[in-house]
């Protein structure tokens, strides 16, 4: 638990975003935020009417628009409704829904907005080339993804229909687990067993490894 507790807030900080708000209104998992927040993977972005926001993250950075709702991962941004502008060195993709919108070229600087309104979602391109793939409901049926994609060159804009409803969020019950292993309880309980632990083997120190007369050995003398 000593070891493994410090990797966890480690590898958390390590995928963490910044989030800045504009004004008053933005929300982060329905609660208030402050102008400057971290944000972690799953966490849900919903800006108000008037205000808009920002993801920052290495290599990447999202304008959040007014009136949009996204989901937050390191990789991609799952939309819901309203309009992102991406810029990305790091390939950072897009998602809404069974939609998915990609950087042609993962380590090239590229600028690309998604629209999602009305059951349309709208792409443009404006720095170098995306992707975007119509995902199929049957996973196994790869030609069929291959006829789903389509490609929007710099300073295009092109435009699909929405199949599949919103963007996806984390199963509640993973999510449970992982939030509570990750909440100050979970890390006081860990911390509490492994002090018993050394505790209980500090205590038995003191006591010899092996009785000086074992039990099994009849020619050992009882005062």
């Amino acid at each position: 638990m000593a070891i493994l507790l410090p990797v966890s807030l480690t590898a958390q900080e390590s995928s963490a975003a910044l989030l800045r708000s504009s004004g008053n209104g933005t929300l982060v998992n329905q609660s208030a935020a402050p102008a400057s927040i971290a944000i972690f993977p799953d966490d849900l972005i919903q800006t108000p009417k008037d205000n808009a926001a920002r993801i920052e993250v290495t290599g990447s950075a999202a304008e959040i628009d007014a009136e949009t709702m996204v989901q937050y991962q390191p990789t991609e941004l799952a939309l819901d409704h309203g309009h992102l502008s991406v810029n990305t060195s790091r390939g950072l993709r897009v998602r809404v829904g069974c939609i998915t919108i990609t950087p042609v070229h993962d380590n090239a600087w590229t600028h690309y907005d998604v629209k999602d309104l009305n059951g349309k979602v709208e792409v443009v391109a404006s720095k170098d080339d995306v992707y975007i793939d119509a995902h199929s409901k049957n996973v196994q049926d790869v030609k069929e993804e291959e006829r789903n994609r389509s490609i929007v060159h710099e300073g295009e804009q092109k435009s699909r229909d929405e199949k599949c409803a919103g963007g996806y969020s984390r199963p509640a019950q993973v999510s449970a687990v992982g939030d509570w292993m990750n909440s100050p309880y979970a890390i006081a309980i860990g911390s509490g067993i492994v002090i018993g632990i050394t505790c209980y083997a500090l205590c038995r120190s003191s006591e010899p490894l092996s009785p000086a007369c074992p039990s099994n050995n009849s020619s050992c003398a009882i005062p």
